[in-house]
């Protein structure tokens, strides 16, 4: 069989991989950005299993749009391509009784913070026992209803498999071969299941691990196997893939200043390399653009005067900012964002809330307002023991600013109002980078954001002239049955195409009276259960949701650095602010000091950003000390550090 592959083109790194895998041994390909690791990921599959037509192999990857890409470049019966989260459930999700007794052990272990079950201490072992449909997975937590999330099924997975050494001979059986794309955003419990665990069963099978330790920007990811490694049977044999095959050589010289793995990247020689052009490998544009104003409209007006950059093409031009927050303003949607991000009467909820747990308060208050909640844990108390129920300055400054919201927060019933979880993912999850991505499985978006996608897509749908699909998603084509139904769904479309100045709530009601898009449960359940959100956005304009919509569907240029990871764009524009956030430093990053954590964080996303650039990259920086500009013409050149007047 080895003879074989000499008559084959396939790459250096698949071939040292492929021998490998013929000791038996496990194995991890570390390459950079544009490397071309889904591409050798992709050629070890079909060799594999041109080599064992009888083996079934499991490729893992983080995403769905991965999933995809994998499935189509390799169609093959014996190959399953999933999520992480969607493998481990599936070769979980039939052992209920197992299930049940993991949560239970797990929710009254004190040592492990990520399952709880507040209602009883300790639970009982019958506790799951009258569930009719047992544990399940799905994209929101109910765990008193058996039913767990991401978080939770890595936590119950890595305990089963840990417990059960069967469990790791069941699968070790079913698949010969695992391959884990994106190992380094992989949750370190997953890595044990494979590396720890697996060992207690004496089967044998290939793990194969496949990524970049420089691009481990989530914090839940493990970011390294380092402590897995080793050149001997049971460890993790490395083998480094050098060539890179998508940025310009500026954008090389500059990323491989940025590694601190020991991998130099080199351009690909291959002359068909998207970095290439008549055979040699292009140039491309560094610049590091700075100002005392920070005035980032200046940024775009030169880069376009003096490089032709295209704003307008979204497929080819990004502005990364580090937050969504950072883009709020820029893109229009503010107001939503503050109210979902920035509530501290919410904060002050919440505060309230962990000082009855933390100090096992058992007093009643399932019949009080929050507001005689608050006053009865405030009554008689003075000094620190008062400021532990009062609001942090923070939280007053958001009070006193907005006393009627307070009082009406006071007035709710404090059973319903405590329950209330609001977050920013609830708002922007499942963003795309441009209108041909797939949205996700499973996205975050609550209730309320759901159903304003829906009355936007179709007035989308009707203004872009695509009139088939807005036909098929609009609530009326129920009522279509002859011309002038026909004619009264124009007329209703019109009127809702104009916004206005109406709020959010005016354009549901509308939307619901006109036949568009109708009031379903989902959306009066929501009213009910988060009366105080659904109050706060009622009141928000249309038009700011539909600047919000443009955003998240990816009509704007704007992205964040985290969310382009995966991506490429032949401009990209990367603006350094930390944005208030203390888990970045970009000055430090210059400077290299401060924390080491922070300082790793932030070149991790430096360069991620950096070497989303197939043709040129700009960087720009509010306002940089002496010292910032200096190491700028170190990494960038004397020549492209430029100040805008």
């Amino acid at each position: 069989m080895v003879e074989a592959r000499l008559n084959t083109n396939l790459e250096p790194e698949v071939q040292q991989i492929l021998q490998l895998i013929d000791e038996g041994r496990n194995f991890l390909l570390s390459g950079g950005a544009g490397s071309g690791k889904t591409y050798s990921l992709v050629s070890v599959i079909r060799q594999v299993i041109a080599e064992n037509p009888t083996a079934k192999v499991a490729c893992m990857t983080y995403t769905n749009a991965a999933v995809k890409e994998i499935e189509e470049r390799v169609n093959h019966k014996n190959l399953n391509v999933s999520t992480i989260h969607d493998f481990l459930w599936d070769n979980i999700k039939h052992f209920q009784k197992e299930l049940k007794e993991a949560i239970i052990s797990l929710a009254n272990n004190e040592n492990v913070s990520g399952i709880s079950i507040d209602e009883a201490n300790p639970i009982p072992k019958s506790y799951f026992n009258t569930l009719i449909d047992g544990i399940q997975y799905k994209e929101f937590l109910r765990l008193r209803e058996g039913i767990i999330s991401h978080d939770e099924l890595l936590i119950v997975a890595n305990y089963l498999f840990e417990k059960y050494p069967k469990l790791s001979s069941i699968i070790k059986h079913k698949y010969q071969f695992i391959f884990i794309d994106e190992y380094q955003d992989t949750n370190k419990a997953v890595i044990d299941i494979f590396l720890t665990h697996f060992k207690k069963s004496e089967r044998k099978n290939i793990i194969g691990f496949f990524g970049d330790a420089m691009q481990s920007i989530y914090d839940d990811g493990i970011g390294n196997l380092d402590e897995y490694k080793g050149d001997y049977a049971d460890t993790v044999n490395e083998i480094p893939k050098k060539q890179n095959r998508r940025n310009p050589q500026l954008v090389i010289d500059l990323a491989n200043k940025l590694r601190t793995d020991g991998i130099t990247q080199e351009p690909s020689t291959d002359p068909n390399a998207p970095n290439m052009f008549n055979g040699v490998v292009k140039q491309g544009t560094v610049l590091f653009l700075y100002s005392t104003d920070g005035n980032i409209k200046k940024v775009e007006e030169f880069l376009v005067a003096n490089h032709a950059w295209d704003f307008s093409n979204l497929k080819q031009t990004k502005e990364l900012n580090l937050t969504h927050n950072l883009i709020a303003d820029k893109a229009g949607f503010r107001t939503l964002m503050d109210i979902y991000n920035k509530d501290q009467i919410l904060s002050y909820k919440d505060r309230i809330k962990k000082h009855i747990k933390e100090n096992n308060i058992a007093t009643d208050f399932s019949e009080n307002t929050f507001g005689e909640v608050v006053e009865a844990l405030q009554q008689g108390k003075g000094g620190r023991e008062l400021n532990t129920v009062r609001p942090t300055n923070t939280m007053q400054v958001f009070i006193d600013g907005n006393t009627e919201l307070y009082n009406y927060a006071k007035s709710l019933k404090y059973s319903d109002f405590s329950k209330m979880y609001v977050d920013k993912d609830q708002l922007l999850d499942d963003k795309k980078q441009d209108e041909d991505d797939e949205n996700k499985k499973g996205s975050k978006r609550d209730n309320l954001i759901k159903h304003l996608f829906k009355i936007q897509n179709n007035i989308s749908l009707y203004k872009s002239k695509r009139y088939n699909e807005f036909l098929r998603a609009t609530d009326y084509r129920f009522k279509i049955t002859s011309i002038a139904s026909k004619r009264i769904l124009k007329e209703n479309i019109d009127n809702l195409v104009d916004v206005g100045d109406k709020t959010i709530e005016e354009i549901i009601i509308d939307a619901n009276e006109k036949g568009i898009c109708m009031i379903n449960d989902k959306l009066v359940n929501f009213k009910e259960k988060k009366e105080y959100l659904y109050n706060r956005v009622k009141n928000v304009r249309f038009s700011e949701f539909q600047k919000l919509y443009e955003y998240l569907e990816g009509q704007t240029p704007f992205s964040t650095q985290h969310k382009t990871k995966g991506s490429e764009f032949d401009n990209v524009l990367v603006i350094l602010d930390n944005g208030g956030w203390n888990n970045y430093n970009f000055g430090n990053l210059f400077l290299e000091t401060g924390s080491p954590t922070v300082l790793d964080r932030t070149q991790k996303i430096f360069y991620v950003c950096c070497t989303r650039a197939k043709e040129n990259l700009a960087v720009f920086f509010h306002n940089p000390n002496a010292q910032v500009i200096a190491k700028a013409k170190v990494w960038f050149g004397n020549d492209n550090v430029i100040e805008l007047n």
